[in-house]
């Protein structure tokens, strides 16, 4: 497989940490960015110890500037970027009665502003080389809404609107949504008190390690250039929902 410049959102911890092992395991260069830059450091030297190509930055996907200077600054030491991985996300979960608002507009600003600026940022550059894969992180939760739901839920359904017109205004760009549900993330936080108790017990039945859904991750990317994975699922087989 060909080496690919490949950067990652949210990739201190959780789904975007398996990716960058996974993905710097099959030989490509990973960029890492989030706002705890403690843990990208540990990250980084992890995989350089064991041989692979990585690198950090801070990052603030609420911050159009900070997520243009992530990107625009690994274009610049390497040439070309061909995959943007926007895995940063927040999911505190509470019912619209509880009137959380200042949570449903953190979800906004990180979920779809931080997709949005994600975009902004890579899409000139993509089409400028002529070509590049941008893999958005939605979720089962984009596809039906559950007690509790209605906000996150709007924000990856939202994440999967941009997704598919990203896809068809693109001809030259490919574009993958991955959509899973339960994973042992850091995701639970904030929210809700007794919605995030009931969320973390449903967890401990259903969770799937990171690993997976960055297998999945590796699969789409790892396709021939003339292919698209739009969109993978991923549950555990136990899940009916």
């Amino acid at each position: 497989m060909t080496s690919k410049i490949v950067l990652i959102t949210g990739a201190s911890s959780g789904i975007g940490a398996a990716t960058a092992r996974r993905l710097a395991a099959d030989g490509h260069r990973v960029v890492l960015g989030a706002r705890r830059v403690d843990r990208l450091e540990a990250l980084v030297q992890e995989l350089a110890e064991a041989g692979h190509e990585a690198e950090h930055t801070a990052l603030d996907v609420t911050s159009a500037d900070s997520v243009k200077a992530f990107v625009e600054g690994a274009f610049e030491r390497h040439g070309r970027i061909d995959v943007l991985v926007n895995n940063a996300g927040i999911m505190p979960l509470s019912p619209l009665s509880a009137l959380r608002v200042d949570e449903w507009n953190q979800m906004i600003d990180v979920n779809v502003k931080g997709l949005l600026h994600g975009v902004a940022a890579a899409l000139p550059l993509m089409k400028a080389q002529g070509s590049g894969h941008i893999v958005n992180m939605t979720s089962a939760l984009a596809h039906y809404v559950a007690p509790a739901t209605a906000v996150y839920s709007a924000t990856k359904y939202a994440m999967r609107a941009i997704s598919d017109g990203l896809r068809k205004e693109n001809d030259d760009i490919r574009v993958t949504e991955i959509s899973p549900a339960f994973a042992e993330t850091e995701l639970l936080q904030g929210g809700d008190p007794g919605t995030m108790a009931w969320v973390e017990s449903m967890a401990d039945n259903f969770n799937l390690p990171p690993s997976i859904t960055a297998d999945a991750i590796a699969y789409a990317i790892a396709q021939p250039a003339e292919v698209d994975v739009s969109e993978i699922v991923i549950r555990a087989r136990n899940q009916l929902a």
